[in-house]
């Protein structure tokens, strides 16, 4: 049995450009799928947020149009309601990295307001990077690799293949046009060889020891993936 961290954002609102606090916080089947698959293969789930506030769920991640209908949709809630690390994180700042097999980040909007500035966030990305351990980030979450800068001011995943939340999804979103700034754009800014698939098509990269999924899709493909490093 493996020890799995999963770092959450700690936040229920996004800041848009025009300064109104969209809510958010995380995305329902990027906790849940991950969840279901590292648990039914008997590994255990650690949750951590900053501060150790319980993670908030976006609301409309629970909705049956993004889920596949109303079935899909109960699934996904049902698999959140038994989750009961979500009601008792640890603080982000108690977290040892050697006390962990992987790490995994779940998105939704959350991480693009707390998460991509965190720097102890930053700090953990960086030494699980150096450390090995299968990294798994998923969706709207590459936006704490933002955070993750060395020493020397570069960023620990320059150079590194990876896939996150597109341009284009975010515009078919209806949020291009109203965010601060697009996560893959900064990902390219700070030098990550950001490969994006087709919209909402579920699309995993893997560099090393660093998987990466673009979209809620990839959520159980990602964990496929991780599976196969711990195993």
């Amino acid at each position: 049995m493996s020890k799995i961290l999963f770092v959450m954002t700690g936040v229920d609102h996004w800041t848009l450009a025009d300064g109104t606090k969209h809510p958010t916080g995380f995305w329902a089947e990027e906790a849940a799928a991950p969840y279901e698959a590292f648990t039914a293969a008997g590994h255990e789930v650690t949750v951590a947020t900053p501060g150790g506030v319980v993670p908030a769920v976006d609301r409309g991640s629970l909705a049956p149009e993004v889920n596949g209908g109303q079935e899909g949709a109960d699934r996904i809630a049902a698999i959140l309601d038994a989750m009961a690390e979500l009601r008792s994180p640890v603080r982000l700042a108690d977290v040892r990295l050697d006390d962990y097999d992987a790490v995994f980040y779940p998105g939704g909007h959350g991480p693009m307001e707390d998460l991509a500035v965190d720097a102890v966030s930053g700090r953990l990305l960086v030494d699980a990077l150096a450390s090995g351990k299968p990294l798994g980030v998923v969706c709207h979450a590459p936006a704490a690799l933002l955070a993750a800068v060395g020493e020397d001011g570069t960023n620990a995943f320059a150079g590194y293949a990876a896939t996150a939340f597109s341009n284009a999804e975010e515009a078919q979103a209806g949020f291009a046009d109203k965010a601060k700034w697009l996560l893959e754009t900064r990902l390219v800014e700070a030098g990550v060889d950001v490969r994006v698939g087709e919209p909402w098509a579920p699309h995993v990269v893997t560099d090393r020891n660093l998987v990466t999924g673009q979209n809620p899709a990839s959520s159980a493909p990602l964990a496929a993936a991780l599976l196969e490093k711990l195993a």
